[in-house]
């Protein structure tokens, strides 16, 4: 199970008195400082990498925009997983590069 996915996450945190893109910005901070291959995109990241590798950093950004004052937080996930082969953001993205 543990194969080379994608995985795409948006996070909308939502605080009083923060700005939510400064908290976005660090939810993206994690996913950088994590090493996983990435792509921001305009309304998630995608990121590459094995399930658990993966889901740990999930697991993180959720705990930093908390500890950077988020109230509360809603998170959407999507996985593209092959049963055969590993999962490469390049697949989908390599003839739109330059687009």
């Amino acid at each position: 199970m543990n194969k080379q996915i994608n995985l795409a996450l948006q996070v909308l945190p939502r605080a009083q008195d923060k700005d939510t893109y400064d908290l976005v910005d660090e939810a993206i901070r994690i996913i950088k400082e994590s090493g996983v291959k990435y792509r921001v995109c305009p309304f998630e990241t995608v990121m590459e990498g094995d399930f658990d590798e993966l889901m740990e950093v999930v697991k993180k950004v959720h705990e930093a925009c908390y500890a950077a004052g988020t109230e509360n937080m809603l998170a959407y996930l999507k996985i593209q997983s092959n049963a055969e082969t590993p999962v490469f953001i390049e697949d989908k993205m390599a003839k739109y590069d330059g687009a």
